[in-house]
């Protein structure tokens, strides 16, 4: 097993002896969870724990509140430990909150929905904000009964087989959320299903969200990072977060990253205090499921994904299920019409690792207890019947 790859095996708990013992720990340990498909957050703790249990990360999501749902990098979706929710915010969501409210503006005024539209979604937002005011939670269709502002739709996606009319209700609330003044709150939907009810950032928290400056908050984000995906490129961190290849750099800077070889002879970064190699775990079986944190953790993925990108990823850059074996992709899997785990193996591990996978496959497949989850971004092979 390679450096890179036993660090990505037990930092990121996938390594059976270092395993999470919650769900904010397995979090942590990768900055944050992917929760664009509501299954996945349930199904990547669940992969780094022994026995994780759905009102587990209920828990933490609704009732604790340790873990929180917000919009950050790259327009996406993820849960993050409440302690990292400040200097996401700054690092990387504000950015993406500035680019949603420009857009939201210019397609509203192509429209000639509003007379003005910069106004127009000022006025919008201070009244979500204003019924959320009291610590109440509203579902979407609940707030745009009370708010006429947020009634009408446009134009979004012209050209694409996905574009169409959308309602700007949801594009308000988007735009309120990637700001960090509102948040998911309650979920009124099943663990495999998203049905949000909003609720004030604040209100749900407890305490205002207090986000750093934007330098300190990209520096926060990508030491997080290089704690634990790195080494990595400079393009992997630019592409994880989002940003520019000045903030990037600037942050590396401020972290007095050092700069390490990685393989082809590519200039990989660490943080200063964390040279030391890692010890190689025994091998070891996972089953992650699509856009899982590691999967998704870098831009440049030959040395654990192999030579397996246009089976495992969509044409959109979404990474499907995937078997690992000995802290790299050899496979994927789906689930049959009854909810069992099928695996498609793309490679022979061995028997040792034969042995291990199905025994995952079987341990994965008793946590479903029947439930069959469809992934919102299957990989081509995940389409496939397993031979």
């Amino acid at each position: 097993m390679t450096e890179r790859r036993a660090r990505l095996s037990t930092r990121h708990r996938l390594a059976p002896a270092t395993r999470a013992s919650d769900p904010a720990e397995a979090a942590r340990s990768l900055v944050c969870l992917h929760a664009t498909d509501p299954a996945t957050v349930y199904l990547s703790a669940w992969a780094r724990m022994d026995r994780m249990k759905v009102t587990d990360l209920d828990r933490a999501l609704y009732d604790e509140r340790s873990l929180v749902k917000h919009m950050s990098m790259r327009r996406t979706l993820f849960v993050f430990p409440r302690e990292t929710m400040a200097v996401a915010q700054s690092g990387a969501s504000e950015r993406v909150a500035d680019g949603e409210r420009r857009r939201l503006i210019k397609l509203v005024d192509k429209a000639g929905l509003y007379p003005d539209a910069e106004r127009w979604l000022a006025d919008a937002s201070a009244e979500v904000l204003k019924v959320l005011a009291d610590g109440r939670e509203a579902s979407s269709s609940e707030l745009r009964e009370e708010i006429p502002l947020l009634e009408g739709a446009i134009e979004y996606g012209k050209g694409k087989s996905w574009g169409g009319m959308v309602s700007v209700g949801p594009q308000v609330l988007t735009v309120l959320s990637a700001g960090g003044q509102i948040v998911r709150g309650s979920n009124s939907g099943s663990w495999t299903s998203s049905r949000p009810r909003w609720a004030s950032m604040e209100a749900w928290l407890g305490e205002p969200l207090d986000p750093p400056p934007a330098p300190e908050g990209v520096a926060g984000l990508v030491e997080g990072w290089l704690r634990a995906f790195g080494p990595g490129t400079a393009a992997d961190i630019k592409w994880w977060l989002g940003q520019t290849v000045g903030a990037v750099k600037g942050a590396l800077r401020d972290l007095e990253a050092v700069e390490v070889e990685l393989e082809g002879g590519t200039t990989g970064y660490l943080l200063p205090d964390d040279l030391e190699p890692t010890p190689a775990p025994e091998p070891f079986a996972a089953l992650l499921p699509p856009l899982d944190p590691t999967t998704m953790g870098w831009s440049e993925r030959d040395w654990y994904l192999g030579p397996y990108k246009e089976q495992l990823f969509d044409s959109n850059g979404n990474g499907g299920p995937t078997v690992w074996w000995d802290g790299r992709i050899v496979g994927g899997w789906r689930q049959d019409d009854a909810g069992a785990v099928e695996l498609q193996m793309l490679e022979d591990p061995g028997r040792e690792g034969r042995d291990a996978i199905e025994a995952e496959a079987a341990r994965l497949t008793d946590w479903f207890d029947g439930t069959r989850v469809l992934p919102r971004f299957p990989s081509p092979l995940s389409k496939e019947r397993a031979s």
